[in-house]
């Protein structure tokens, strides 16, 4: 596999039900409120907008998503990406002991010029930085599902 191209994959276990957990995941507007490394989502039509990311690291992503499965029945959202990022992405929702498992997948390739450039040396820091990113997405998603702000 190139230098490049990244494999992720992440579990947060949550008190919500799956079904409460299944709807903001599905609110891709409102990452930016719970998850601190999600610095903008806009929406674009039905089914694509963009998004920010900035985690740790002094860099920025941009990227295009267009909605690729939806199935609330499945617990399933994926999303394919274009722009800094090209690829996809998935949450599957499903019940656990404790609440609900939400696992998240994802499968890139940086297309950002000077990340590209730097691949080899850089690699490891990326990782880090993207895992600095899904420990802060799951604390605020706690911490939002909590609050009750993310019932409409």
């Amino acid at each position: 596999m190139p230098w490049n191209h990244y494999r992720f994959r992440s579990e947060w276990l949550l008190s919500a039900p799956p079904e409460q957990v299944f709807d903001v995941l599905s609110r891709p507007e409102d990452y930016p409120a719970w998850w601190p490394q999600v610095r903008e989502a806009r929406a674009g039509d039905d089914s694509s907008g963009t998004a920010l990311f900035r985690s740790l690291l002094p860099y920025e992503l941009r990227v295009r998503a267009r909605a690729t499965r939806q199935e609330p029945s499945a617990g399933v959202l994926e999303i394919g990406l274009e722009g800094d990022l090209h690829g996809w992405a998935r949450w599957t929702v499903r019940p656990h002991p404790s609440g609900t498992a939400a696992l998240f997948e994802q499968q890139v390739e940086v297309r950002r010029p000077l990340l590209r450039a730097l691949a080899l040396p850089v690699r490891p820091l990326l990782v880090a930085n993207h895992a600095w990113m899904m420990r802060g997405g799951r604390r605020g998603l706690r911490r939002w599902l909590a609050s009750g702000l993310n019932e409409r």
